[in-house]
């Protein structure tokens, strides 16, 4: 049998991948040939999906705040320490989330938070209780979306040059401040990246919270658990959500590739 030309190569290769391409494509185009912009726009004024979008915007903000904050000095100090004991295993539980159910994280949150949980109980001595409240969804928000953050944090301060560091330091500038004025905007991109992967994490995040928070409209009903309830009755507003999660994970993704663009320059 006479061997294919290389030349052919591209050209089986764009074949197969039209095959994934129209595979994750139709179904994003289907959702909006599904209602019309009338509909859309209507649904909007419709109480559980005006008390879901803002309740799903304001807890993915703080969650990710909060992912952002105690993430950053670890993924940094992971990047740039020197190994210690249990490396290894901290690695691979800053991933489970990654490699977890929601459904099980949702579980997990419960046993440890809930009200006999392991902290749960002594949470509650001091009058905090954590399930089914709006804390509930920051929580499972946060836990879902922390992978995300600290291992693309983590990538991005591996890629600093530890002798502009280091030069910064001979210089007399003390480590926070080589940290703070060099080494984080250094890495900006690549947290940005990682804080834009996780938001867009927590916004769609639908079985811990169920599990965890609950579903209850205007303190723990999310946008994904609002078109789970609404589905049924009124698919319109359910495809009128899905439609803007839809459009803020693309718009993040598409934001994300035009930064890493400019980052590496032309060509």
């Amino acid at each position: 049998m006479r061997r294919l030309s290389w030349g052919w190569m591209p050209a089986i290769q764009w074949g197969f991948g039209l095959v994934l391409v129209l595979f994750l494509a139709i179904p994003v185009v289907s959702l909006f040939f599904s209602v019309t912009p009338r509909k859309f726009f209507a649904a909007f004024a419709e109480p559980i999906v005006q008390d879901a979008l803002w309740l799903s915007l304001r807890t993915s903000c703080i969650a990710i705040l909060l992912v952002v904050l105690f993430g950053t000095p670890l993924a940094h100090r992971l990047a740039t320490g020197a190994s210690f004991p249990g490396r290894s295993a901290l690695e691979a539980l800053l991933q489970v989330p990654w490699v977890t159910p929601p459904a099980v994280a949702g579980l997990a949150l419960l046993m440890a938070f809930g009200h006999n949980g392991l902290v749960g109980r002594h949470l509650a001595d001091w009058g905090i209780s954590l399930p089914f409240s709006t804390a509930a969804v920051v929580v499972a928000q946060a836990f879902e979306g922390s992978a995300f953050f600290v291992q693309t944090a983590r990538q991005a301060f591996s890629g600093v040059d530890r002798g502009l560091a280091e030069v910064s330091r001979t210089l007399g500038a003390g480590p926070w401040r080589t940290w703070l004025g060099l080494e984080i905007p250094m890495a900006l991109p690549g947290l940005l990246t990682g804080a834009a992967m996780a938001w867009s994490r927590a916004l769609g995040e639908f079985g811990a919270t169920m599990l965890f928070a609950g579903n209850l409209q205007g303190v723990t009903q999310t946008m994904p658990l609002a078109i789970y309830t609404v589905l049924e009755q009124d698919v319109g507003a359910a495809v009128s959500l899905a439609i803007v999660l839809m459009v803020f994970g693309f718009g993040l993704l598409w934001a994300l590739s035009r930064l890493r663009q400019r980052a590496v320059g032309p060509g």
